[in-house]
């Protein structure tokens, strides 16, 4: 099964995080299938192809909880 979830970067009280396309079973840092966007929990900045995620889920794609919050803050805007 196929997940959208975050890949931490960054470093020690600096994280940043990519969203990624990713085979569940792999770990958090594992290579990813494809990046659909980025999040920076100290601004609060992000970017997210929103076309792409969308079409992922219908294909059966499952999004984090967190990844979900951010998709829909981005849609609201």
């Amino acid at each position: 099964m196929l997940k959208i979830r975050l890949k931490k970067l960054g470093r020690k009280k600096k994280p940043f995080y990519r969203i990624i396309l990713i085979d569940s079973r792999k770990k958090r840092d594992s290579k990813a299938i494809e990046e659909l966007g980025f999040y920076n929990p100290i601004n609060k900045n992000s970017k997210l192809d929103i076309k792409t995620v969308l079409n992922k889920k219908k294909e059966g794609a499952m999004l984090t909880k967190t990844v979900e919050t951010l998709l829909h803050q981005m849609i609201n805007k």
